[in-house]
């Protein structure tokens, strides 16, 4: 098996649960393999991989039984996703492997506390803002879902990211009203001087601005199937 196999496998994952397919062979090779075949990814191959298995699992989950996402610490917390012989949440996904080892509480600025052997081994060195305009868990306010490519994640993610902020971002009376994901991890964006350069950085504001920046509420209603089309393997 190659390098890029388990990514792609991630890919195929994500796309089978899309198209309503059977997904238990794949399931099946997700649980199984090695851990040393993860354990030598790239971090763009990381990333592609884990956000695949995230949004893959999230939504096979809700589709299976959507009555989980009622009581979100079991639907975030209950260990459902077999990867690599390990049993792992969706929370040890987001926040230990992808965010390396942030909490999902405080802000992005606190540590999460006594993580797995298979977390330390595996976990990303720090967290990519982008992730945010990534994943999925099936509500309302989520960013759309798309499958994303070892080779190709930088650039997908940043496509994604500007039209997510494009979706969600509005002007009026000279504030800037952004998605609430940039507060509840304030800490992974570098606080209030690293989200105005994102948001530069992704054309929502030129260089010279400033606008004072307010925060949309969050809608956690459940919806499924935000399917997005146009980056990374069908």
């Amino acid at each position: 098996m190659t390098e890029q196999s388990p990514t792609m496998l991630s890919a195929e994952f994500l796309s089978a649960v899309r198209h309503g397919e059977e997904t238990a062979a794949l399931r099946s090779r997700l649980a199984s393999l090695p851990e040393a075949e993860i354990a030598g990814f790239s971090r763009e191959r990381a990333t592609a991989f884990w956000l695949n298995v995230y949004n893959g699992y999230a939504q096979y989950h809700l589709d299976r039984k959507p009555a989980l996402y009622d009581s979100k610490r079991r639907f975030f917390g209950g260990k459902r996703s077999r990867v690599a012989g390990h049993q792992l949440s969706l929370d040890d996904i987001e926040h230990g492997l992808l965010r390396g080892s942030k909490s999902k509480y405080g802000l992005g600025y606190l540590p999460r506390l006594f993580p797995s052997g298979f977390e330390r081994t595996h976990r990303l060195a720090d967290a990519d803002p982008r992730l945010h305009c990534a994943l999925n868990c099936g509500a309302a306010s989520c960013p759309p879902i798309l499958a994303y490519s070892a080779d190709g994640v930088d650039d997908e993610l940043d496509v994604a990211t500007t039209s997510f902020l494009e979706t969600e971002t509005t002007r009026t009376d000279g504030r800037l009203y952004v998605s609430r994901l940039l507060l509840y991890y304030r800490g992974d964006f570098g606080g209030r001087a690293g989200i105005y350069a994102f948001l530069e950085r992704h054309g929502v504001i030129d260089a010279d601005e400033r606008p004072p920046i307010r925060y949309k509420p969050y809608d956690w209603r459940l919806q499924r199937g935000q399917y997005a089309d146009g980056l990374g393997p069908e």
